[in-house]
């Protein structure tokens, strides 16, 4: 089993060293600049006696190396710099990720795709429309890092072990997404139940701002413990076909009355990658949010199918 991980920066790198310790099967770390996946991979692979670990870690520079991949990993991409929206990212990052998925595809046709880079949705519906693949192959991240922070958030407001809370968001990864307190809950009862909504309210505006909080502490960077513990958790649901229900970027095609757009919603990972699109049930109000956000994002999409359309 092969799992390559394209950017070896600190998400893709972090990503690396959870999967190892997972030991999911070979992981090989791809970036452009010489020295620094061979660097990472070596220094985690001294680490293996340490940490228990006999997964083999491989730095390339070249792509052929991850020919037959399982699942292709990318994190690759510019990071959000302070007062830089995700989607201010577009133009930047579209053309590093088509070079990407080229790429990939040229040594990985039977692949998935997992996409990380921002703005997340956007780069999603890129390598889909690049690549050629069907939906079920190509799939993005956010969700499952939006609800582990909301999960937190919960958590910690009410003073109970995050494993009794659980917490579901989906939408648009980053100021447009959509957490459901109808679909979470903490020791069992749903928080609409336990918490009134002010608080709520106050909780849902923390996660949607949780990603821009750590850029603004960081000054430089981005999250990405976080981020590589969403990856590793989905690369795992696919490897070892584990059907497991996880809110994802996927093409939609009539879900929540959306196509031609790639959005977060609860999705059924395995090894066929998107196994099944669930619709959820939402309220009116989050059903207008989620219109609205996914009007915002289908303008972004413009400027992509345009840029797209540039560079045949």
């Amino acid at each position: 089993m092969k799992i390559s991980i394209i950017g070896s920066g600190n998400v893709g790198a972090t990503a690396a060293f959870f999967l190892a310790e997972k030991e999911l099967g070979e992981i090989v770390l791809i970036d452009i600049v010489e020295g620094l996946p061979q660097g990472k991979a070596l220094d985690m692979m001294q680490s293996a006696p340490l940490r228990g670990m006999d997964t083999n870690i491989v730095g390339s520079n070249d792509y052929q190396d991850t020919a037959n991949s399982e699942i292709v990993v990318v994190t690759a991409g510019l990071a959000r710099k302070p007062g830089m929206s995700r989607l201010d990212l577009l133009k930047e990052n579209a053309r590093i990720v088509k070079s990407i998925i080229e790429s990939v595809v040229q040594y990985n046709p039977e692949t998935k795709i997992m996409m990380v880079t921002n703005p997340l949705d956007a780069m999603t519906y890129l390598a889909l429309k690049v690549s050629g693949f069907q939906r079920e192959r190509v799939f993005g991240m956010g969700g499952v890092l939006d609800s582990a922070r909301f999960r937190y958030f919960l958590a910690r407001e009410l003073g109970v072990s995050v494993k009794d809370a659980s917490a579901l968001v989906i939408g648009v990864h980053g100021e447009g997404m959509l957490p459901l307190p109808g679909h979470s809950a903490a020791n069992g009862k749903p928080i609409t139940e336990i918490m009134s909504k002010e608080k709520i309210d106050k909780l849902i505006e923390q996660t949607r701002g949780a990603g821009a909080e750590i850029v603004s502490l960081l000054k430089r960077g981005s999250a990405y413990f976080a981020p590589a513990a969403s990856v590793a958790e989905m690369v795992e649901a696919v490897v070892k076909d584990k059907k497991v229900v996880l809110p994802c970027s996927v093409y939609l095609q009539g879900e929540y009355g959306l196509s031609d757009i790639c959005l977060g919603t609860a999705v059924r990972l395995g090894k066929k990658g998107v196994e099944e699109v669930i619709e959820l049930e939402l309220t009116s109000e989050e059903k207008d949010f989620l219109n609205k956000s996914a009007a915002q994002l289908k303008e972004n999409l413009k400027n992509l199918d345009s840029y797209l359309s540039d560079q045949v």
